[in-house]
């Protein structure tokens, strides 16, 4: 007498596009380091909106309502540069963790083009990125606003010199975060990752600056503008803060289709490299 034994397998199953979506977005909301992350975000994010709101005053010198509308833009979005690092950090944990646990087999098991997978944990990482970092950049706009209020200064949050850099801010949190989240998918490390992108967020641009300041070349200037950092910085700058001066200055699209673009090119390096070795 024999017995066959049968294995189950994935032969004939397709898992479409949403359904990775809910998979990812499962995983997502179930690693520790998610919840950990983004909780960090929005304490600091309205932490210091509070905190700048109760102790800044009215601009110097009776300053329009232009400069009471830009002060404000700054300490709304005071934070994000320290956001942007620990999203920095998320970006790569949630690639990088299956690799370190394994579970990127199963992943791509069930996705073997690998491409529906990946495409959809990036979707997941930007619209819970971008949703987090908007409702508390918003919860600190307002409640900065009232504190001001109080103070006897008041912004025009209406405005859309006010409202488009406290957008841009969290589009600027979310495009780091994918850049992460490239950077991560092709080292395939926590460690290496976290290390490249802090290092482009952080050390980078002290180089360029001391290079440009060393020799005096507007070129190395110029070239400090395409650092991730610097060109997305433009998405959230006050309108009044952007001047015109020598060299080449970035403004809030141009900004945006720099950023967008490094994330695009270090995204589609990454996948190219994802779908052709080995796990």
């Amino acid at each position: 007498m024999t017995s066959t034994t049968t294995t189950p397998t994935m032969s004939g199953v397709r898992l479409s596009f949403p359904r990775l979506v809910r998979s990812e977005w499962i995983k997502l909301r179930s690693i520790r380091s998610t919840i950990w992350c983004y909780a960090i975000l929005v304490v600091i994010t309205i932490a210091m909106a509070v905190l700048l709101g109760s102790v800044v005053d009215a601009p110097p010198q009776g300053g329009g309502q232009d400069q009471v509308n830009s002060l404000f833009v700054s300490f709304a979005t005071a934070s994000v540069t320290f956001t942007a690092l620990v999203v920095g950090v998320l970006g790569v944990l949630i690639i990088t963790g299956e690799y370190g646990t394994g579970q990127i087999r199963s992943t791509f098991t069930a996705d073997p083009g690998r491409t529906g997978a990946v495409l959809a944990k990036a979707l997941v990482l930007a619209l819970t990125t971008f949703l987090v970092s908007a409702v508390s950049t918003w919860i600190g706009v307002v409640a900065a606003a009232a504190l001001q209020a109080g103070n006897g200064i008041h912004p025009d949050v209406a405005d859309p010199a006010v409202v488009l850099p406290i957008l841009g801010s969290s589009v600027y949190v979310t495009l780091v975060a994918l850049l992460a989240f490239g950077f991560g998918l092709l080292v395939k490390s926590s460690a290496g990752g976290i290390a490249i992108t802090l290092g482009i967020l952080l050390v980078l641009p002290i180089i360029v600056q001391l290079l440009a300041a060393l020799t005096g070349a507007q070129w190395v200037a110029d070239l400090s503008q395409f650092l991730p950092s610097q060109a997305g910085g433009q998405l959230y700058s006050p309108a009044t803060t952007q001047q015109p001066g020598t060299g080449l200055q970035l403004d809030g699209w141009g900004g945006f289709a720099v950023l967008a673009a490094e994330v695009l090119v270090v995204g589609g390096i990454a996948l190219a490299a994802a779908r052709t070795r080995e796990v």
